[in-house]
């Protein structure tokens, strides 16, 4: 049975984070600092590295969720909101990101502005430096446009590139298409208009599809430079299987919402980026994921 509701619920999923969760949950209380009402809720995906019981540990005063088996981000999220309902907002949160503190109520302020759904703070790596977090709608031409280009310099123009990669966007506050879906605030009416996480996402293209349901709602994101978050992750663009899954799920999140025409060409465009880049290993297992019906049917069902 759900908990009694709070005002804001902080759910993080965890796989095998146990060397995250010392400094993650600390970071969590003094991000909340400044909030009365909230709970964190540890979400576990069957980890195997005691990641669950240093969580207790670590966290007794949360709610603790099993489920049972790596059912992927999305599965892990809904499963953490359906423990703990929320009042004003759900915060979505990595065990590998660090928010600063006081971020949720600079946040929290942001979402109170008429239309704003969901809150993207600045997020760093662990030296300090910007990272590109911010997003916008997939096209034909913005793939074709890292394809060629690669995606820091096609980001740089909103036509050309999908990721947003011109410093000047990330010093002041606006409105984007969505954001990396490692840290996200999101308006307790927002979460009720748009509904579950699509769990159809093992990993990659979740937060694309559920912040395009949040616009078709009504909803903006909101991207918030005053709240900081540090993301120490990064493993997608290493790991050949990572890669090769979120490669095919934004082909599949396309396609969902194009036609046959389109969707062809922005496979071409991203099979195009993985061609010209084809000596490194990620790259050659997603452009076989891409080519290969066999090898596209197991990136989807691979499981770490």
């Amino acid at each position: 049975m759900p908990a009694d509701p709070v005002d804001v619920v902080a759910v993080m999923v965890v796989w095998n984070g146990a060397h995250h969760l010392r400094d993650a949950v600390p970071a969590v209380r003094a991000a909340f600092e400044g909030v009365e009402s909230w709970r964190l809720v540890v979400v576990d995906n069957d980890s195997a590295d005691g990641s669950a019981e240093l969580a207790r540990e670590v966290a007794p005063e949360a709610v603790h969720v099993q489920t049972g088996r790596n059912a992927g981000y999305a599965a892990g999220l809904n499963a953490g909101f359906a423990a703990q309902p929320a009042r004003v907002a759900r915060l979505v949160l990595n065990p590998d990101v660090r928010l600063a503190p006081r971020s949720v109520v600079t946040m929290l302020t942001v979402l109170e502005e008429p239309g704003v759904g969901i809150a993207a703070p600045l997020q760093v790596d662990g030296e300090g430096r910007r990272l590109n977090s911010l997003r916008r709608e997939p096209s034909v031409s913005r793939a074709l446009g890292e394809a060629v280009l690669g995606g820091a310099r096609s980001g740089r123009v909103s036509w050309l590139g999908e990721m947003v990669t011109d410093p000047a966007a990330y010093q002041r506050p606006r409105s984007v298409d969505w954001a990396s879906g490692s840290v996200l605030l999101v308006a307790e009416s927002c979460a009720q208009a748009v509904g579950a996480w699509d769990e159809t996402y093992f990993l990659y293209s979740e937060e694309t599809d559920f912040a395009r349901r949040a616009r078709t709602a009504g909803y903006t994101v909101a991207y918030v430079p005053q709240a900081a978050a540090t993301h120490i992750g990064g493993e997608a663009h290493t790991s050949p299987m990572l890669y090769s899954l979120l490669t095919v799920n934004r082909l599949r999140y396309f396609s969902r919402h194009s036609g046959w025409f389109a969707s062809t060409l922005f496979g071409l465009a991203v099979g195009l980026g993985e061609l010209l880049r084809v000596r490194g290993d990620t790259h050659r297992a997603a452009l076989r994921a891409l080519s290969v019906p066999r090898a596209r049917r197991e990136a989807l069902a691979w499981r770490p």
